[in-house]
């Protein structure tokens, strides 16, 4: 049976990185099992070219991830975005805890040091920028976008935007210049 390595890569936000990845890896002729947000598992990768395959990923804006708080907190990114596909979701503290092995508190003062923004912050400004994102798209209603990115209701949703933001709601839509950032730029 071959021997497998899993390296941890950061800035991994969609399934285009994942596609770009699994072509880096293959194109440094390393075998690759599989490929997911933030991780890849590779076979028979004794000997991994780490400052090549570094600076190959860097190219590509990510980042292979070495430090145990760093691994963390790229594993919460990704989780947060696996968060806000669930149909029904635990409290995130909770969430986050169970994926991570790691008590909330720990993870949260993890988060905010390297980080250097709070876990709550950061959540906030990855679900305002999935807003902006949705919104740009048109197809789904105010109402819908509350629902599918956990908000209370519609008036929540519009307060935290115009709160973070600085907009309303409306005043981005008709916006000529909608700015956005990428979710791996958060």
């Amino acid at each position: 049976m071959a021997d497998t390595s899993i390296i941890y890569i950061k800035n991994m936000v969609c399934p285009r990185c994942i596609s770009v990845v699994s072509k880096i890896l293959r194109d440094a002729g390393l075998q690759v099992q599989s490929v997911e947000l933030g991780k890849a598992e590779l076979i028979n990768a004794e000997f991994i070219k780490g400052n090549l395959l570094a600076e190959l990923l860097a190219l590509e804006g990510f980042e292979l991830i070495q430090e145990r708080q760093d691994l963390l907190v790229s594993q919460v990114k990704t989780l947060f975005l696996e968060y806000l596909g669930l149909e029904n979701p635990p409290r995130l503290s909770d969430f986050l805890a169970d994926r991570t092995n790691t008590s909330y508190t720990h993870l949260s003062k993890i988060f905010s040091t390297a980080s250097q923004i709070t876990i709550e912050k950061y959540f906030i400004r990855l679900k305002i920028e999935k807003v902006k994102e949705l919104l740009s798209y048109d197809e789904l209603n105010l109402s819908e976008i509350a629902h599918h990115l956990h908000y209370s209701s519609v008036q929540a949703l519009s307060l935290q935007f115009k709160t973070v933001t600085g907009y309303t709601v409306s005043d981005f839509k008709e916006s000529t210049h909608q700015s956005r950032q990428s979710l791996d730029s958060l």
